[in-house]
């Protein structure tokens, strides 16, 4: 008997039966055919620490015995307060304010309405609209939806249900440009923003990477440019850390790379490890102080129903704990060194007639190939020699957990390379 589950981003006509996870622990799961697969894309790149950490798996005993939920309307609790000052100690300096919610979607929908909300109580609401850059995704709800690449991205379908708002030509000097390489990517921002400044609220961005959108990587160079244009016109930044947060670039936020403090910043995916659902959107003294008011507007019309859960604000917080205390940024080092080994140095598969690029930004690697059809099967050729591996588009990518083994990092990137270089 077929499974009820509608899965996401399926063709339901064409789609293979769907592997069932029974368990799993390290950098790998355990399918109930007893099939044990490396993970290379840690589930949508979330599970950092790989599976069954016993660590956190402990702590969401722990707080399952004293507190599963409560709302955080009128209410708080110790989970929700303490992990919010680590928050605040650990993100850019004066990242002052935390709200939370449940998934990245929803904490860039919180981020966009409270740049919104602030532009209209500090006397502009004119400035209505967002201001996005092409190859960009932020999510798949509709106030996300409609600030996602609107040509290449996925949600043309819904374009008569979205807002219309600006985009500018997405970044194309890499993360190791010059600031003269970088200077014509920012001309291009600024020529947007001239034009349009006076309805722009906020400026989105996924600092140096474009995670769904094609795993674009940029340069620090762009981020220093963008705060500083948004100051010159009275536009709020944005960063979309849900991706790149917790590491993934090589140091704890990609704002660190370009030491920018975005007015608003939105933290998810790797903010519990992976283990339960959640979200953190930061913002600076300057966007809070804007709300505190005597008119009905000065409240934040936001309230997620499980937001602040304490179970994920417990995970959330042993996370960062295993983070810092096993030197994670340090594992990350390694796992860039072996991608940039494997894939960059490889002169054979960077000469192939199938592969356009090849791409390493911290713990990321891309082989981006010439098109979708010269990716159709990969999925299945990796796991028959042990990796799971899901492509997006014609990007053949690895987010790995960051306690991947050298043998197990190697294991993969062989894997990607084979589907080139062996067929």
């Amino acid at each position: 008997m077929s499974s009820p589950v509608w899965h996401p981003y399926a063709h339901l006509k064409t789609q293979s039966t769907t592997p069932k996870v029974v368990g799993g622990s390290g950098s790998h799961f355990t399918l109930e055919s007893g099939e044990r697969l490396l993970d290379a894309t840690c589930s949508w790149w979330c599970m950092i620490h790989g599976y069954s950490h016993p660590r956190l798996v402990a702590a969401i005993r722990e707080q399952a015995s004293e507190l599963c939920h409560v709302m955080l309307g009128g209410l708080t609790h110790e989970p929700a307060d303490q992990l919010a000052r680590e928050l605040v100690r650990i993100t850019p300096s004066g990242l002052n304010h935390v709200f939370y919610s449940d998934s990245g979607s929803v904490g860039m929908e919180v981020a966009m309405k409270m740049a919104l909300q602030y532009q209209v109580l500090i006397g502009h609401p004119e400035k209505h609209k967002m201001l996005s850059l092409m190859k960009a995704y932020h999510g798949d709800t509709t106030g996300c939806m409609a600030v996602c690449d609107p040509e290449e991205g996925m949600h043309s379908l819904f374009a008569s249900l979205l807002p219309q708002h600006h985009f500018a030509p997405a970044p194309t000097a890499p993360f190791n440009a010059t600031p003269e390489q970088v200077a014509c990517d920012l001309a291009a921002l600024r020529e947007v923003l001239a034009q349009h400044h006076h309805e722009i609220a906020a400026l989105l961005m996924e600092p140096l990477l474009q995670a769904a959108g094609g795993l674009n990587m940029t340069s620090p160079d762009y981020l220093r440019g963008a705060r500083k244009l948004c100051d010159e016109f009275g536009v709020l930044l944005i960063f979309d850390e849900v991706a790149t947060g917790f590491g993934r670039t090589g140091k704890l936020f990609a704002a660190n790379h370009a030491d920018v403090t975005p007015d608003i910043m939105v933290l998810s995916k790797g903010l519990t490890g992976g283990y339960l659902g959640h979200a953190a959107t930061l913002a600076t003294d300057r966007v809070h102080s804007a709300f505190i008011g005597d008119t009905p507007h000065h409240a934040f019309m936001h309230g997620p129903t499980f937001m602040g859960n304490p179970l994920a604000c417990r995970v959330a917080l042993e996370s960062l704990r295993v983070f810092e205390e096993e030197n994670y940024l340090g594992k990350i080092a390694q796992l860039n060194h072996l991608l940039s080994r494997e894939l960059i140095d490889d002169e054979q598969l960077r000469s192939h007639s199938k592969v356009a690029d090849v791409r390493v930004l911290g713990a990321t690697a891309v082989i981006e190939a010439h098109s979708p059809e010269a990716l159709k099967g990969v999925g299945d050729f990796a796991r028959q020699r042990g990796v799971w591996l899901r492509p997006i588009g014609r990007w053949l990518y690895t987010m790995p957990a960051y306690i991947t083994s050298e043998a197990e990092m190697t294991k993969v990137t062989n894997v990607m390379k084979a589907w080139f270089l062996e067929q």
